[in-house]
């Protein structure tokens, strides 16, 4: 989703992708593949029983109502205040309903699967509350989402939401199913790394995306540096101009000494 929404946003809306910003797409990538190499195993849920056990377990319920509370804060007090000049307003909100809408579609799964084998899952309440929470949860991604890309750089918008949103679901997946549990150290530092990486793609897209700078460029902008200035001290601004021999006679001499 990061090097593909910002190339298509290059090509077909216009906007820039400097070279700083296709490394930070070829990072994302990078980052990607080490993720999905060393990500956890899905823990072994089955049935509708096993997911509501899961999803009654008080540290999720202390989590969801975590979340909740900063959605409501987010979108009744920040949103209109700052949301048409902070790009990580809109996109908090989206990334947040978006453990509701992954935890939803995993118990939805399980209900297909249970639907097609036989089980009573259509007389569950369980069922349509995970199929309500969905539709509202995608209703709500897709709105403000939208806003957010009517503001801002699509090139940007997608990075960031990408990255906020994986980390909500890396926390849910932690907190609900426990997928981490089993997880190896190498496992561990190789997930870690590649989301790091990740991170540091997206800062290439965003910290330098106004820079002029492609391969073309890159050998006349490093040559037109201007070396720093050279900063003297008053004791050496007072032996030039004392062994003067060019300044006129007439023209006074002010000596400061100062301590």
């Amino acid at each position: 989703s990061v090097p593909c929404s910002a190339i298509l946003s290059s090509y077909l809306l216009g906007e820039r992708l400097n070279l700083l910003g296709k490394l930070g797409c070829l990072l994302s990538l990078v980052g990607s593949t080490v993720m999905v190499i060393h990500a956890p195993e899905d823990e072994e849920v089955t049935t509708l029983q096993e997911m509501t056990s899961k999803l009654q377990e008080p540290g999720f319920l202390a989590y969801a109502a975590i979340l909740l509370a900063l959605c409501f804060v987010l979108i009744f007090y920040l949103a209109p205040r700052y949301g048409q000049s902070n790009i990580l307003v809109y996109l908090t909100i989206c990334s947040v309903i978006g453990a509701f809408s992954v935890s939803s579609v995993k118990g939805l799964g399980i209900a297909i699967k249970g639907f097609f084998s036989g089980q009573p899952v259509l007389q569950q309440p369980l069922t349509w509350i995970l199929v309500i929470t969905l539709v509202a949860s995608i209703t709500t991604q897709i709105n403000y989402l939208n806003k957010s890309l009517d503001i801002f750089n699509t090139s940007l918008v997608f990075p960031i939401y990408y990255v906020l949103f994986t980390t909500i679901v890396i926390t849910t997946s932690v907190i609900l199913f426990k997928e981490w549990v089993a997880m190896t150290v190498v496992d561990i530092i190789g997930t870690v790394c590649g989301f790091l990486t990740i991170i540091l793609g997206v800062f290439l897209l965003h910290a330098f995306k106004d820079v002029d700078v492609s391969l073309w460029n890159l050998p006349q902008v490093l040559q037109n540096e201007e070396p720093a200035p050279v900063t003297r001290d008053d004791k050496n601004i007072l032996i030039e101009v004392d062994n003067s021999s060019i300044a006129p006679e007439d023209k006074p001499k002010v000596f400061m000494l100062c301590t």
